[in-house]
C-alpha cells in the first residue's frame, strides 16, 4: 500500500512562525496529519531531524508531498541530490505550489520534470568525478604516487555517497579512484551511500567556510 508523506519547514525555530500554512495545504492535499514530517530550522542548516526523518519513513511506491520547493532544499546542489536519491528509491514527488507546483509524479509533465532533476544528479557526479580524475593525475603528475592516500574532501564525499548507492560499485576501486583508504571510505559513508557522523562533520566545515 503506497502512502503519501508530508514535509513542512518553518525558517525560524524562536515560535514567531509555524506550519499551519504547509500542514493545512498537505492535509487538504490528502496527506494524513500522522504522516507529515517537520523542522522549524534555516534552510541553510545541515541538521534537520524531521526532514531526516521523513526519507527514512519513506518506502518504494510513497510520495513525498511539500507544500513548496524551498522547504525540501538547502540550495540547488541539495535538493537535486535529494530528488536523485527519490527517483533511485521508487519514491514519487508532489509539490503543492509555487515555481515547482507542475512537479507531480502522477502526471507525464511531472515526470518529466522530475527525470530533469535526476539528470541534473547524474551531471554533477560526473562533473565531480571528473575533477577528482583530474585532480589525481595532477598529482600522480607531480609524482605524488603511493604514500599516505590524500583526506576525504566534501567532492569525493559527494562522489562517495553516489557511487556507493549503486550495486555495481566495487569498493577497492573506489578507494583507488578517490585515493583514501577503505578505514578512511567508511568512517565518512555507509554501504549503502548514507552520510556518517564524519561526513556531516566535514560537509558542515565546508558550509561554514563559504556561508
Amino acid at each position: 500500500m503506497t502512502t503519501q508523506i508530508g514535509y513542512a519547514r518553518v525558517s525560524k525555530a524562536d515560535g514567531s512562525q509555524v506550519h499551519d500554512l504547509q500542514r493545512d495545504a498537505l492535509i487538504a492535499a490528502g496527506v494524513d496529519p500522522n504522516h507529515i514530517y517537520e523542522d522549524a530550522a534555516s534552510g541553510r542548516r545541515d541538521r534537520r531531524p524531521g526532514l531526516d526523518a521523513c526519507v527514512k519513513a519513506l518506502r518504494a511506491g510513497d510520495t513525498l508531498v511539500v507544500w513548496k520547493l524551498d522547504r525540501l532544499g538547502r540550495d540547488l546542489r541539495h535538493l537535486v541530490m535529494l530528488v536523485d536519491d527519490l527517483t533511485r528509491r521508487n519514491i514519487g514527488f508532489k509539490v503543492l505550489a509555487g515555481e515547482g507546483a507542475a512537479i507531480d509524479t502522477g502526471t507525464a509533465n511531472g515526470r518529466l520534470i522530475f527525470g530533469i532533476f535526476a539528470a541534473l544528479a547524474e551531471f554533477e557526479r560526473e562533473l565531480i568525478a571528473e575533477r577528482t580524475r583530474a585532480g589525481l593525475a595532477s598529482a600522480r603528475a607531480r609524482g605524488r604516487h603511493g604514500g599516505r592516500p590524500f583526506k576525504m574532501t566534501p567532492a569525493k564525499l559527494r562522489l562517495a555517497q553516489a557511487a556507493m548507492g549503486k550495486p555495481e560499485t566495487k569498493v577497492a576501486e573506489l578507494c583507488a579512484e578517490l585515493g583514501v583508504t577503505r578505514q578512511t571510505l567508511y568512517r565518512h559513508v555507509t554501504p549503502d551511500g548514507q552520510i556518517r557522523p564524519d561526513g556531516q562533520k566535514l560537509l558542515a566545515r565546508k558550509t561554514r567556510a563559504h556561508p
